[in-house]
């Protein structure tokens, strides 16, 4: 792809991530045109239709988020920091509304994503590994897995309220032991 076409896509993906966040996923394609800096005509070269932008979007945040998995994995010291860290990551208010726009497309959607389902996987897995390890280290609560912190961050994420970051502190200290 040719350094402008890519530029173009990059555009794309980020209007239409904010406007998705502020409209929802049936947001006007001209919207995210306009917002983007280009015409719907290249919108649609780029992504033939809703679907394929959708995706783009979503494979692009699923890879921010297992990015800011590896950063905390590598930056805090010991495994109940770095899933701290990557908690509050998560349930900030800004990343909240592109996840609650995304969470409201049917789940086979996701499963024709082979990327998304992919490094989803994968950050899920290390996610488990993090978790395991705080609680041998007996730092965070056994009964709390890797799962729990999902759900948890799907509810706070798709549901933000004025005070989310004091809850998902308060939640974050109720499943740590110390």
């Amino acid at each position: 792809m040719r350094a402008d076409a890519r530029r173009n896509r990059d555009r794309i993906v980020e209007a239409a991530r904010a406007v998705v966040a502020e409209r929802g996923i049936e947001a006007p394609m001209e919207l995210i045109a306009r917002r983007a800096g280009v015409g719907v005509g290249t919108v649609y070269r780029r992504f033939p239709d809703r679907h394929a932008l959708i995706a783009a979007m979503a494979e692009q945040y699923i890879h921010e988020i297992a990015d800011a998995l590896t950063k905390a994995e590598e930056s805090e010291r010991g495994a109940w920091a770095a899933v701290r860290s990557f908690v509050l990551w998560c349930g900030d208010q800004g990343r909240g509304a592109l996840a609650a726009a995304l969470a409201d497309l049917p789940q086979e959607l996701f499963e024709e994503m082979r990327e998304f389902v992919t490094v989803r996987a994968n950050m899920v897995e290390r996610l488990e590994a993090l978790v395991a390890a705080a609680q041998e280290r007996g730092e965070m609560r056994a009964d709390v897995g890797a799962d729990d912190l999902m759900t948890l961050l799907n509810i706070f994420t798709c549901h933000p309220t004025p005070r989310g970051e004091h809850y998902l502190r308060v939640m974050l200290d109720g499943i740590a032991t110390g």
